[in-house]
């Protein structure tokens, strides 16, 4: 199998989950390549995610190393195994990268928590809103890239949204719902939108209103997806540079503190969509 010149943010991760074993083993590059009779060089490559790695010789790696978790080695080995293209993947070359990786990486997940202090969750865009938020990119896009990727995340909802079957909810802070991108009857119609979405049976939507005080977190957007096991959970938030994926052990138990703190601070399922009626009103 050839090396891959950019790998996925998943691809990565699961390379990133072999260097986590090896180090907790206590072995070099050398000895977990010994195992297979390779050079040392393949399994750097292995660990970056440059070179793929069949399920088999991951339970291979994970016996060697002394990894006792038997549901964890079966997850690592079934990212391992799938290689099947993404509806996404039609979209390479067209969208940067990073909205590609968070597409694989809400397909993989068991559940998602999206907590938004600025816009909606992209998710729960509606079409004319998420054109105008590209229209208003601080880099200007042409209007062709700007289609593009409207399509691409309106692909993105219906995936999600409309045939979602783990379940989905968005923590959204009263200042999103108040943004006015693209004027006033685009925010309207996006508040009556994601009100739809919200009677999904998988979806919920909750509001933390300005009367809640203050937020936790460093006020950026943040994507909290649960893995086949909680080790494998992701956390994901955005940056100029596109999402930045966390996944270590401390990182995952401070961000599922955070979403815990902002859903307790939320308004009910009711009591969110009575703001967001009076919100509309307001506009």
């Amino acid at each position: 199998m050839p090396p891959r010149t950019t790998p996925t943010a998943r691809q990565e991760r699961l390379g990133i989950e072999l260097r986590k074993m090896r180090d907790d083993a206590r072995q070099t590059t050398a000895q977990a390549a010994a195992v297979f009779g390779l050079d040392r060089t393949k399994i750097t490559q292995v660990e970056k995610g440059h070179y793929p790695i069949t399920a088999e010789r991951v339970r291979t790696l994970a016996e060697a190393f002394g990894e006792t978790d038997a549901a964890y080695v079966e997850a690592l080995a079934a990212m391992a195994e799938d290689r099947r293209r993404g509806w996404w993947d039609e979209y390479r070359g067209f969208v940067p990268q990073g909205f590609l990786d968070i597409c694989e990486f809400e397909h993989h997940a068991k559940g998602m928590y999206s907590y938004q202090i600025c816009h909606p969750p992209g998710p729960m865009q509606s079409e004319r809103y998420s054109r105008a938020i590209f229209q208003d990119s601080q880099v200007p896009l042409t209007p062709r890239i700007v289609e593009t990727r409207v399509e691409q995340r309106m692909r993105r909802s219906e995936m999600l949204m409309a045939k979602g079957t783990h379940s989905y909810t968005a923590i959204v802070h009263e200042a999103a719902l108040r943004m006015q991108f693209g004027g006033r009857d685009v925010a309207r119609e996006q508040l009556d939108w994601m009100v739809e979405l919200s009677q999904l049976p998988h979806v919920t939507l909750r509001v933390i209103s300005f009367a809640a005080g203050g937020f936790k977190g460093p006020g950026q957007a943040i994507y909290y997806a649960n893995g086949p096991v909680p080790r494998l959970d992701t956390v994901s938030y955005d940056s100029m540079e596109g999402p930045v994926f966390l996944h270590l052990a401390g990182h995952l138990e401070e961000y599922r503190a955070v979403v815990a703190q902002m859903t307790a601070r939320s308004l009910s399922v009711e009591d969110s969509r009575d703001l967001i009626a009076k919100i509309k009103k307001e506009i």
